[in-house]
Formats: structure tokens, sequence, C-alpha cells
């Protein structure tokens, strides 16, 4: 197998994980998100620990949250290192506690809408800040995401509050993510450690007068003991399969995800599929069916333009025979 074919495996493979984690949390369903949170955060901080250690790069760490030195300019950039890993934390960890607390309040089905939005959210995230230029195709599936956001609000009479804070969390988390120069791996570790402390805080609390669920039950603990290994491994695959496969791939293989969420929720979770929901996924696929046309003509026409480039530089350093030699 081929290293792209490879990188396409481990990216189904991934968003395999990520598309079917929710029936994993509904088995702990009984114990409260924060707590399931606060040993998702402390597990994977483990289980990342270990990896690093074994590949050697636990020291990394180190240039991910900035080291601070004497040097005031030093201990800025350490500060503006530590700010953007913090914020970064905050945001994962809202889009991990969001989702949790959908699968047990019976709003899954709205979390997979939040992931179909995910990518058009990135879209008018980078309009704003980076100021990019939409193509007419990006604006029209940016306008229809938000044309579906008004309809299931009119439609139910509530915002679709869960598919929001999922879709726009993730997005900041990415945005964070594009300004720090640290793997993923690392970077993620990072995020972790500085989310531990709340997270002991929470256990302790939850632990306090005899509460608390793990060492209460064995099979508990064991789940909430893997939910740092669910959580690690499918971001090393997605790490792996994103070094050996083109973007335009990787965008529309990560529809599984979201896909797999919504057919759990509504054929294995039975949660209510309205009318007013089938019209705002209409919108919504039909966005991003906009969207993923438009990024493959991008990429394509990127590809074009280096490969022209290509052309005209092997042209000018080996110009062909003009025919002026003598036999």
């Amino acid at each position: 197998m081929t290293e792209a074919g490879k990188g396409v495996v481990a990216l189904v493979a991934t968003c395999t994980f990520w598309g079917l984690s929710g029936l994993f949390y509904k088995l702990l369903a009984h114990i409260p998100p924060i707590e399931i949170l606060a040993h998702r955060t402390i597990w994977s901080l483990v289980f990342f620990s270990l990896v690093l250690q074994v590949q050697g790069r636990l020291g990394q760490m180190r240039a991910a949250l900035g080291s601070p030195h004497s040097a005031s300019h030093l201990i800025m950039a350490h500060q503006h290192a530590m700010m953007i890993v913090g914020f970064a934390a905050l945001m994962i960890s809202v889009n991990w506690f969001v989702f949790i607390l959908s699968i047990q309040i019976g709003k899954a089905t709205e979390a997979s809408l939040g992931y179909y939005m995910f990518p058009l959210v990135a879209v008018g995230i980078g309009r704003v800040v980076f100021g990019e230029r939409l193509s007419r195709m990006q604006t029209i599936a940016v306008a229809l995401a938000v044309l579906a956001v008004v309809v299931l609000t009119a439609g139910l009479g509530v915002a679709p509050w869960i598919a929001l804070i999922l879709s726009v969390s993730f997005g900041l988390y990415g945005l964070m993510k594009k300004r720090l120069s640290a793997g993923p791996v690392v970077s993620v570790t990072a995020e972790v450690l500085l989310l531990s402390p709340i997270a002991l805080v929470v256990l302790a609390l939850a632990h306090r007068g005899g509460g608390g669920a793990f060492g209460a039950d064995l099979t508990d603990s064991l789940l909430l003991m893997f939910s740092g290994i669910l959580t690690a491994s499918p971001l090393m695959l997605f790490s792996y399969a994103s070094k050996r496969v083109r973007m335009g791939t990787v965008g529309l293989v990560q529809y599984i995800n979201p896909t797999l969420q919504f057919l759990v929720a509504v054929l294995i979770f039975a949660e209510p599929f309205s009318g007013w929901h089938l019209v705002a996924f209409v919108l919504i696929w039909s966005a991003l069916a906009l969207y993923s046309a438009a990024s493959v003509s991008i990429e394509r026409a990127a590809r074009r333009a280096r490969v022209k480039a290509s052309t005209l530089s092997t042209t000018v350093m080996n110009p062909a025979n003009d025919g002026s030699a003598k036999p």
C-alpha cells in the first residue's frame, strides 16, 4: 500500500472513532458530564505523556508552552504562547463537555449538525480573522448554513445552541492551533496539562463524602480510563494521515464523522427528527456539497499553478536546443 493509501485508511479510522464515540459516552450517561470531562482530561494527559516519553519528545512540551528567560521580549513571547495554549485548552474543553452533555440529554442529532457546520464556520473565521477571500460558491455555502440555523430556530422556537457552541468552539480551537508551531500531539498534551489542575479539583469535589464514579464500579472505572485512549488515538491517527493525504481529501473524508454521529442519533438513540430538522440538514448538506466542490476546484487550480511554475522553472534552467548546434 502506498503512503497516501495508508493515510486514507488512518483518516477513515479516525473519523469512524469520532463518529461512533457517542456510543461510548452513552455508556457513561449516569455519570455527571463534568466528571467525565475531568477523567478524559487526566487520562488523556497520562496517555499522551507516555507516548511522548516513548518517542523521546517529552522535552518538546517546553517549546509548546514557551520557555521563559530573563530577556523581556522572550518573557513576552512565553506569555503569548501560554495565552494561545490556554485559550485552545478552554475551547477544546468546552467542545468536549458540550458533546458529552449532548449525548446525555438526547441532543446527539444537534451535535452532529454542529460538526457538519464546522467547515463552514472555519471558512467564516478565515474571512473575519485573516481576510481570506471567499469564492462565490463558498459565500453561498456559508449563507445556506446561516439559513439552516434560522430555519431551525424558527421551527423549534429555540436556537440550536449545542450545534452553534460545538462548531464555533472547534473553529476557534483550530484558529489557535494555526498559531502554534508545536505538532498536534505535543500541543494537545500541553493543553490537557494546563487543564489537569482544574480536572483534579473537579474530581476531588466529586469524590468528597464517598461520591464519585471512579473506584465505585469496575466497569465505570475502566471506561473512564479508556476515555483517555479514545481521545488520544484518533488524534495521532489524524496527525499521521494529514501528512500523507491531500487537504481536499482530508476535508471530504471528515464528513464521515458527523454522518456516523447523525446515524447513531437517529437509528440507535432514536432521537426525534422533525420536519424542521430535515429542512435544516438538507440546507447544511447542500452547503457542504457547494463548499466541497469549491475546495476541490481551488485545490486543482493551485496544483495546476504549481505544475506550470515548475515547468517554467525547468524551461529556464534547461533551455531547449534551438537548432544552432553544428553537426
